[in-house]
Formats: structure tokens, C-alpha cells, sequence
């Protein structure tokens, strides 16, 4: 059963916080995300309390359809969620395709 739930920034660092975890999980994807960020594993731990940087993760997600399917189903939010959470946290609603 998936929840809704309103997407303040606390629930956006929350999802945020969880995508994370499951990169951190996910073997072939997790390289991807720190080459596309030029973040190393101890960025991950540093960083990962920084909206600037939640906002980086949920990004990433973004990218790939199949990846926001996968972490939706492992973490039971709707597919939509991510979105409305990136756009939640502090930056998140700019959209920079420069």
C-alpha cells in the first residue's frame, strides 16, 4: 500500500534521505550516481544532511524512469513523490537544464 503524504521539506528530506540509502544499496547504480556527481563515499556521509545535496540525489533518481519505479516500490511512495519532493527542498523548484 503506498502512502501520500504532503511534500514539506521534512517529508522531502525524508525521501530524499531514503533514495540515498538505496543508491548506497544498489551496486550498479551507485558508481553512476558518483561519477555523475563527482561526490566519493565520504561525501555521501558528510553531505548527506545538506538539502543542496538531497536535491542532487533526487535528481539523479530523476534521471531514469525505471530508477524512480525501482526506489518507489522498495520504499512504498507513489511514483510521484520524488518529483513533488525535489521540488520541496530548498533550490529544488529551479530547474537548470544548462
Amino acid at each position: 500500500m503506498r502512502r501520500t503524504a504532503p511534500a514539506g521539506q521534512e517529508f522531502a528530506e525524508t525521501l530524499a534521505l531514503r533514495a540515498l540509502g538505496w543508491l548506497v544499496g544498489n551496486e550498479e547504480i551507485l558508481p553512476l550516481f558518483l561519477g555523475a556527481t563527482g561526490s566519493s563515499a565520504a561525501d555521501l556521509r558528510a553531505r548527506a544532511a545538506e538539502p543542496e545535496f538531497l536535491v542532487s540525489v533526487l535528481d539523479f533518481l530523476l534521471i531514469d524512469d525505471a530508477w524512480v519505479i525501482a526506489f518507489c516500490d522498495a520504499a512504498g511512495y507513489g511514483y510521484g513523490e520524488p518529483g513533488a519532493a525535489r521540488q520541496a527542498l530548498p533550490g529544488g523548484a529551479e530547474m537548470h537544464w544548462t
